[in-house]
């Protein structure tokens, strides 16, 4: 047990620690950054309670074997100030407790198709399609994302 409610139901049943820093050398904004496991490939991921979906890095999504053979829909999506062209699948993300229980979800992705445009930025992880599949809490003093089953 991690987190419960006062009348002793479990909130969450795993933890994990963050990194609370900008997310590439040339951004200045801190951001809460913590590693996640995308169809078993472990990557770097950004909370971004904005974004539409996850935003998956399409390095990431290649090294994955994500094709766009797999789509449910193509979409052309505003991410950063670029306009990219890409494509929405569903995909297990695994959030890797460093305390208590790891967590699967089936989410909802958005892949962009152009590389090159994406540079060095992670993926992101979205309130749409994945933030709003779980429970989750932030302690800011210890640095700690707390996450369970609604």
């Amino acid at each position: 047990m991690v987190l419960l409610f006062s009348n002793g139901d479990l909130f969450a049943t795993g933890a994990l620690r963050y990194d609370y820093r900008p997310a590439t050398e040339t951004e200045t904004t801190n951001r809460i950054i913590f590693e996640v496991e995308i169809q078993g490939v472990p990557t770097i991921a950004v909370v971004d309670t904005g974004a539409p979906y996850v935003i998956l890095a399409p390095k990431v999504a290649s090294d994955a074997g994500v094709a766009p053979a797999s789509a449910l829909e193509r979409k052309t999506m505003l991410i950063r100030g670029m306009r990219l062209e890409g494509f929405v699948v569903r995909l297990n993300i695994k959030l890797k407790a460093q305390y208590g229980e790891d967590l699967d979800v089936d989410s909802t992705v958005f892949v962009p198709e152009v590389e090159e445009y994406w540079g060095n930025f992670p993926s992101f992880i979205g309130l749409t399609g994945f933030l709003e599949r779980i429970r989750f809490a932030i302690d800011p003093s210890t640095d700690t994302f707390y996450f369970g089953q609604l």
